[in-house]
C-alpha cells in the first residue's frame, strides 16, 4: 500500500466526513500497515496539504484554464498533493510526484475521463514554471488561514505577533515526550532510544522532557511499551508544573477533563505515585485510553472515572489539594498539530465560554481551603481564557489569582495568568491560570 494512497484517503475522510486528520490518519496508517518511512511520508503529505491548502489553490488557479472551485473534489485533493510534493518536498523527484498523482486519479476518478490528462498537464506545468509564478501577497493565501480566523486571532495576539504565529502554525510539530522518572532517568532514556535508532535531545527549558526525531510509530518502540515516557507538549506539562503538586499519601488531586491523560501522568509522577489522583472524562473510550496509559507507566495512584465535569460528585466537595481543569476549547493553539481546526467556523465556538465557566464553577467546589484550582485551554482567545477567569472571580470571592512560578526562560509572572503563543517558545498555544482558594 502506498503512502500517497493512505494520505489521499485521509484527506477525503477529512473533507467528506469532517473527520479529524490526526485520528483518521493514525487509523489509516495502521490499516495499510505502512512501515516507518511510508508512515512519515503519508503524515507529511496529509498535514502538508491541510496546512497549505489556500496557498496551493493560489498556485493551482494560475496553472488551470478553468476555475479551481469547478474541479472534482478528489481531483483537487490529488492536485494539492502533487503540488505540495513539487513545491515543498525537495527529496521527492518531481517525476515521481507527477506519475504517482496520475496513477491515483486513474484509480479514484474512473468516471472523470479527462482527469488523468488534466492532472498530468497541470503538474508538468507546475514543474516547468516552478519559481516563476506570482507569489501570494495576502496572509490568507500565504499561510492558508481563513480571513475570518486571521482577524479573530489578530484581535488577541496583535499585528506584531500575528504573522510569526501563522507561520508557526504551518511548521511540522516536534515530537515532545516526558520522561517517566519513576522508572528511568532522562540520560538513561536517551541512550535506550539511541539503541532503537531514535534521536533524542533535551528540551531547552522543561526538565525531564525530550524532543524526538526518526521515531516512526511511537507505540512500536520498546521504550514506549516499557512505560519509560509519554507524549505531552511542554506547554501542557507547564500547567502541572505551575500547580505545585504536593507529595504525600494523603494528597488528593482531581483532573476533571483528563483525556488523553498527559496532565494526569505528569501529576502522578510529581506525586511520586503516592496519594490519589482522580482522572475523569465524559467519554468511556477516553477513560479506557487513560487507564491503559496509567497501566503502561505503572502509575498505581491514578483512579480513572467516567464523569461529566459539569455534574456534582458530593463526596469530593472541598477534598482536593489540586484540581486540574483543562476545559474543552476552540483549539486555536494547536493548529500545527490539528491543521484542519483552521477551517472550522469560529461562530460554532461562540457558546464555549459558557460551558467553560460552568465547568470551572463546578470544579471549584472540590478544592479544599488553601488548595489550588488550575484553569487551562489550548486556545488563544481572550473570551475563552482571561474573560472566563474574570467572570469566575466576580462571583467566587473565596478564590484569588496566584503568581506563576515559571522556568527562567519566561519573564517574571505576577498576574497568575500566562498565554503561550505559537512562535514564541516553540510550544503549542496554551493558556494557564492559577487560582488559590483562600484559607
Amino acid at each position: 500500500m502506498s503512502a500517497r494512497k493512505t494520505a489521499l484517503d485521509a484527506l477525503i475522510a477529512c473533507r467528506k466526513r469532517a473527520a479529524w486528520s490526526n485520528g483518521v490518519l493514525k487509523d489509516y496508517i495502521a490499516r495499510d500497515r505502512l512501515d516507518r518511512r511510508d508512515a512519515a511520508l503519508a503524515t507529511r503529505l496529509c498535514y502538508g496539504v491541510l496546512q497549505h491548502r489556500g496557498m496551493l489553490d493560489f498556485f493551482l488557479q494560475q496553472l488551470l484554464t478553468g476555475k479551481v472551485k469547478d474541479l472534482h473534489p478528489v481531483v483537487r485533493d490529488i492536485l494539492h498533493m502533487g503540488l505540495y510534493q513539487i513545491y515543498e518536498l525537495d527529496k521527492i523527484p518531481e517525476s515521481a510526484a507527477v506519475n504517482e498523482s496520475v496513477d491515483l486519479v486513474k484509480k479514484y476518478c474512473r468516471t472523470q475521463r479527462f482527469a488523468p490528462g488534466l492532472v498530468n498537464g497541470v503538474l508538468r506545468n507546475a514543474v516547468r514554471t516552478k519559481g516563476t509564478l506570482e507569489q501570494p501577497t495576502t496572509l490568507e493565501d500565504r499561510y492558508s488561514h481563513p480571513q475570518k480566523l486571521i482577524e479573530l486571532l489578530e484581535g488577541y495576539v496583535g499585528k506584531e505577533r500575528l504573522e510569526p504565529m501563522l507561520a508557526a502554525n504551518n511548521d511540522t510539530p516536534q515530537t515532545v515526550v516526558q520522561v517517566n522518572t519513576l522508572r528511568i532517568t532522562t540520560a538513561e532514556l536517551v541512550e535506550k532510544l539511541k539503541q532503537e535508532e531514535v534521536t533524542a535531545f533535551p528540551h531547552p527549558w522543561m526538565p525531564d522532557c525530550l524532543i524526538l526525531s526518526n521515531t516512526g510509530s511511537l507505540e512500536k518502540l520498546q521504550a514506549f511499551k516499557d512505560g519509560l515516557f509519554y507524549v505531552q507538549d511542554a506547554a501542557s506539562k507547564l500547567a502541572v508544573l505551575c500547580a505545585g503538586i504536593p507529595v504525600g499519601e494523603s494528597v488528593r488531586i482531581l483532573d476533571c477533563c483528563a483525556a488523553p491523560g498527559g496532565k494526569t501522568f505528569a501529576a502522578a509522577i510529581a506525586m511520586e505515585n503516592k496519594g490519589h489522583i482522580r482522572s475523569c472524562d465524559i467519554h468511556r473510550h477516553k477513560t479506557t485510553l487513560i487507564q491503559h496509559g496509567a497501566d503502561r507507566l505503572g502509575l498505581d495512584c491514578v483512579l480513572v472515572r467516567e464523569q461529566d465535569a459539569t455534574e456534582n460528585h458530593a463526596s469530593w466537595f472541598e477534598k482536593m489539594d489540586v484540581v486540574l481543569t483543562d476545559v474543552p476549547c476552540s483549539g486555536y493553539g494547536i493548529i500545527r498539530k490539528k491543521p484542519d481546526i483552521r477551517y472550522k467556523d469560529p461562530d460554532e465556538m461562540a457558546r464555549l465560554p459558557q460551558i467553560q465557566l460552568r465547568i470551572l464553577d463546578k470544579q471549584a467546589e472540590y478544592v479544599k481551603k488553601g488548595g489550588v484550582l488550575m484553569y487551562s485551554t489550548c486556545t488563544l482567545l481572550r473570551r475563552e481564557n482571561e474573560a472566563v477567569v474574570e467572570a469566575f472571580l466576580k462571583h467566587r470571592k473565596d478564590f484569588e489569582l496566584e503568581a506563576l512560578d515559571l522556568p527562567d526562560v519566561f519573564p517574571k509572572n505576577t498576574t497568575g495568568m500566562l498565554t503561550l503563543v505559537p512562535g514564541q517558545y516553540d510550544t503549542d498555544g496554551f493558556f494557564i491560570a492559577k487560582l488559590r482558594r483562600k484559607a
